[in-house]
Formats: structure tokens, sequence, C-alpha cells
């Protein structure tokens, strides 16, 4: 009489909890796993997805000695729906896609701009220029600005876009199209 050589194939076990299925053909799978991906770490999230495919099936699989061959195929299934899903969201190119970053303005240029500003509102009438020093410089909501000034919010509104559109076509500051 002869003695089989693989002892485990000749008597399948029959596992009584899935957590000790798991720590007994863990190995196994995982190299059954890595066959299928060229990357361990894939592979060792491909073997947890057919896992938990098994461990949700696991009061329905009525003959536990085929349990190697259920995960076996919950490997195979999983990572050819991993593979036909798969997008492409990254590659490799010769440049790179970002635009280039502006250049930072002329410190010159900003001050110069800064002082043509304050002298565009400087030409405005003075209650204008109140409530557009209050909202836009103080940086004042328009029911806060009509508190200070003691109006309504309404004229605040009207009164600095009327102030904005005397900014925009002034000529020192070169805003009108």
């Amino acid at each position: 009489m002869t003695t089989p050589v693989c002892t485990s194939a000749s008597s399948p076990a029959v596992f009584p909890s899935f957590s000790s299925y798991v720590r007994a053909r863990g190995p196994v799978l995982l190299r059954t796993a890595r066959s299928l991906t060229a990357n361990p770490n894939d592979a060792e999230d491909l073997l947890q997805t057919a896992l938990t495919k098994t461990y949700v099936a696991w009061e329905r699989i009525e003959d536990h000695r085929a349990l190697d061959g259920y995960v076996r195929r919950a490997l195979i299934n999983t990572r050819t729906s991993q593979w036909r899903k798969r997008k492409v969201e990254e590659f490799a190119c010769d440049e790179l896609p970002e635009p280039d970053p502006l250049p930072a303005p002329d410190p010159a240029e900003l001050e110069g701009l800064r002082d043509a500003m304050w002298r565009a509102v400087m030409r405005l009438p003075p209650r204008q220029r109140a409530m557009v020093v209050l909202r836009y410089y103080e940086d004042l909501s328009e029911a806060r600005t009509a508190e200070v000034m003691e109006v309504s919010v309404g004229t605040v509104k009207s009164a600095v876009s009327r102030a904005l559109a005397k900014l925009r076509e002034d000529p020192e500051l070169g805003l009108s199209a």
C-alpha cells in the first residue's frame, strides 16, 4: 500500500469557522493572488476582497471542503472585474500638464496702482468715499456700513454702486474697457 505524498490533499479539512480557515489557508491563497497580479500590495487587496466575498457567503457554502476552489474563483472573478473596470487616470508624459506659474507682479507697479487707487478714491464725493472705505477697506458689511453712516442699507448699496462705476471710469486707473 502506498502512502500519499500530500496528506492535506488526501483528506480535505473541514473548517469550523471562517477565521480558522483564513489562518490555515491564508498563505496559500496569497500565493494564488500574487500569481494574478504583478504588485504584492495589489495581491493582498485582491485576497482581502475575495475573502470578504467568502465571508458574506460563508453560511451558504454547503461543502466546506471546497472552500479553496470557492476563494480561487472569487479571486479570479474579482481580478477580472478590476481589469474590466480599470481606468487609466494617470499616465507618464514628457511635459507636465500644469500651466507655467504666472510671474510675480512688480512691487513698484503694485505700489503705483495702490497710489492711483487712493487718488481716485479721494476724488469721490465725501459720502461715497466714506462708504467705499467702510465697505472695502474696513471690510464692513452693508448693514454695518449703513449703521455707521446712519443711513439705510439700500442707500449704502446704491451709493457704493455709483462710486464703483466712477472708479471704473477713472482714466488714471485704466479699468474701463
